[in-house]
């Protein structure tokens, strides 16, 4: 009797494990709350966007897009078979939406979870089956614009090609890592020795494994919380849905900063990419050789000393919670460097965590000297801007020793002054922005009262733009000036460059162009008691004076320097479905200094003159070429002996990048001085400002009055628009 019982025990614990099981595995379903949501999302976002675009058939293929490629960016999980089958929803995806119906996200990550199972499998088979690396063939470095696999047979042979990449980077970087010599001991040095690196077949195996729990490990929330970004991205990359879960985190999913090391960072193919350094963190203070750069791909984390974790297909807020940790501690990034698309090479950061501190993203000024084409030295000033700030709240109380960028310039433009500076450069380069009240008056210590920028609600160019002005008429200085800005200078800093530029105040030079990021963003929650989470949406748009929009195309310098951001994908245009340019009406200003732009052409060709004549710059430019070409790279050979030449094509690119491109702050900018990297962009930037004071004898002359002066103060207009406006 005893072995009966045992025996009916045992089947009803294994009945109940496999169902417990079965249940674990089951599809996902959307919840039955959800269709509040979602109805409500597809009320709001219509209504509050910019452009006012209804989910129509256009915008239901936008989603479609958006969500098969958050899942399957490259092309490599979906058969072509799967997305015939996804076809039928393509153009009805709106009226789903309204109806509160997601089932569509929810077949859709069913289907690819299986896909995700098989070629997690079959990435084991073909490890274990091993590789010709004799073969002579190449692999695609992106598949975001191929076509879908078309059977098992296609599908076999490009997971084949891609495991072989992968493969193939870690032997050749395991052989580079060999032959690099260890740098004597120092403080606080990266630790490129200190971390076991996995052979190839283990790390394969492992990163796939983890591919695999994650996904199957992924709820409900996870899935409607990817669909609904992607429903909000089909009206631009800056608006977003945020789920309840994720408001929690709203640091990380919306400003994307990172507590820790101080870094901006986006989700891109599986891998965490540094967007920005912010100014005053952990990683913007590192000064050693191997340091993270914007465009860096963050692959593995670890703690301390500890083996670093593979983290490519975590979620983002995962690597945030790898990343934070106690002020003083270590932690270890392996990464992809920005220069390097093909991952061949990796390096190994290792920095202690820390808070931003605010007093280093301060401006900071300081004085140079240029010598000029007659021989005689200028002494010139130097101001850089990291960032637009102030301390709002001090200011609402006193308002009298409350932190402000524009008091700080001020403050640095009267001291250069007082050293008898003969012109000044303002460097925005990496400025991502900041308090737009800020941006108005500092273009107002260059000019005297008059309108800086106009700001568009609702329809764009259908509603009449606010104008926001300086109304303080007194002008800090007036002397030549050279305004520094490149890829990653973006709004307030497109907002005050653009005004400097429009007054004939200021001569911009840098990267072909800046960011273009004209839109301003707006946090709605959906419910008041926020369960139904919130939406950021693009509310509204800058325009110059000129009536131009800083959206998409930025602001084009007079003379062109390139860094080597200009040759990579940084910048408006290269984010899915950026909002187009466009312009309205010209609001009534006078130039400051009419004269300036018949100077651009003499300027420009003296600086070209000077750069074909220098060796150092010519350099530079075929490092700037090799840059372009490496991330032009459509594919990659898979042959060992093609990609070592390769590989040690790319480390002496890294040797030159590191002889040639200086950090943020280096102090070198100076003709006469020797530093190690010098700063060639502001060295030559310098160079043009002696040319400028050649060239403007008399200074320019300010506006007195401003032309049809506002009746309001920025407080009170801002108001009027800016309510909720972030």
């Amino acid at each position: 009797m005893r072995r009966v019982l045992r025996l009916l025990v045992g089947i009803f614990i294994l009945f109940v494990s496999l169902n417990v099981m079965s249940a674990e595995r089951a599809p996902l379903k959307p919840q039955p709350e959800y269709a509040k949501i979602v109805k409500r999302l597809a009320q709001e976002l219509p209504r509050e966007h910019i452009t006012r675009m209804q989910i129509d058939a256009a915008v239901s293929a936008r989603i479609w897009t958006n969500y098969l490629a958050s899942l399957d960016y490259d092309r490599v999980y979906f058969l072509a078979s799967d997305i015939a089958r996804f076809k039928s929803w393509e153009m009805n995806l709106g009226n789903k939406l309204k109806e509160g119906d997601v089932n569509f996200a929810y077949e859709v990550f069913g289907i690819f979870k299986e896909r995700v199972a098989n070629r997690c499998q079959y990435v084991n088979q073909l490890v274990d089956k091993g590789f010709d690396f004799e073969k002579d063939e190449f692999c695609e470095l992106t598949r975001k614009n191929a076509p879908w696999p078309r059977d098992e047979t296609d599908w076999n042979e490009i997971w084949r090609k891609r495991i072989k990449n992968d493969y193939l980077q870690r032997i050749i970087g395991a052989e580079m890592a060999e032959k690099v010599p260890k740098p004597p001991k120092q403080e606080n040095t990266n630790t490129v020795d200190q971390a076991r690196v996995l052979p190839p077949h283990e790390m394969l195996k492992s990163r796939y494994k983890q591919l695999a729990t994650a996904i199957e490990d992924s709820d409900s929330e996870w899935v409607l919380q990817r669909y609904l970004t992607a429903v909000a991205h089909a009206y631009d990359p800056h608006s977003d849905y945020m789920s309840p879960s994720v408001l929690e985190d709203f640091n990380i999913e919306m400003k994307l900063s990172l507590v820790g090391i101080g870094a901006l960072l986006g989700a891109e193919d599986g891998a965490a990419k540094i967007m920005r350094v912010i100014p005053g963190g952990p990683a913007a203070r590192d000064k050693r050789d191997v340091r993270l750069v914007p465009g860096d791909k963050i692959i593995a984390v670890g703690q301390g000393n500890d083996q670093p974790r593979d983290i490519l297909h975590l979620p983002l807020r995962e690597i945030v919670k790898l990343i934070r940790g106690k002020k003083g501690t270590k932690v270890t990034l392996v990464v992809i460097p920005a220069s390097d698309p093909t991952g061949t090479t990796t390096k190994i950061v290792d920095l202690e965590r820390d808070e931003v501190k605010l007093e280093e993203q301060a401006a900071k000024h300081k004085v140079e000297q240029s010598v000029g084409e007659d021989g005689v030295i200028h002494k010139l000033g130097v101001v850089t801007l990291p960032a637009f700030y102030a301390d709002i709240k001090a200011k609402a109380d006193d308002g009298a020793e409350a932190k402000s960028s524009v008091v700080d310039v001020e403050r640095a433009l009267e001291d250069l002054k007082a050293k008898g500076i003969e012109g000044i450069i303002l460097d925005l380069r990496n400025n991502g922005g900041g308090y737009l009240p800020e941006a108005i008056g500092m273009t107002g210590l260059f000019i005297s009262m008059g309108p800086v920028v106009q700001v568009a609600e609702g329809g764009s160019t259908r509603s009449t733009p606010a104008v926001l002005s300086d109304r303080d008429p007194s002008v800090a200085y007036a002397g030549p000036l050279v305004v520094l800005v490149n890829r990653f200078s973006a709004s307030a800093s497109e907002i005050l460059a653009g005004a400097l530029q429009d007054y004939g105040r200021a001569l911009i030079v840098g990267d072909s162009k800046t960011h273009g990021k004209g839109t301003v963003q707006s946090i709605l929650d959906m419910s008041r008691d926020g369960k139904l989470g919130s939406i950021k949406v693009t509310a509204a748009m800058y325009y110059r004076i000129n009536g131009g929009s800083t959206q998409l195309k930025g602001v084009h310098p007079d003379i062109v320097i390139p860094s080597p951001f200009d040759k990579m994908e940084f910048g408006e245009e290269y984010l899915p479905n950026p909002l187009p340019w466009s312009v309205t009406n010209e609001v009534p200003y006078l130039s400051v200094d009419t004269k300036l732009k018949s100077l651009i052409p003499v300027l420009v060709e003296k600086s070209e003159k000077r750069r074909a004549a220098d060796a150092k710059y010519s350099a530079y430019l075929k490092l700037l070429g090799n840059i372009e070409s490496i991330n032009k790279l459509k594919e990659v050979p898979l042959s060992l002996s093609k990609r070592k030449d390769l590989a040690k094509t790319e480390k002496e690119l890294t040797s030159l990048q590191k002889e040639l491109v200086p950090d943020d702050d280096n102090d070198d900018g100076g003709a006469e001085k020797n530093a190690a990297p010098p700063d060639l962009v502001l060295r030559e930037g310098l160079k043009i400002l002696v040319d400028l004071v050649g060239l403007q004898k008399e200074s320019p002359s300010i506006v007195s009055q401003p032309v049809n002066p506002p009746q309001k103060t920025i407080t009170e207009m801002l108001d009027e628009w800016l309510r909720g406006i972030l």
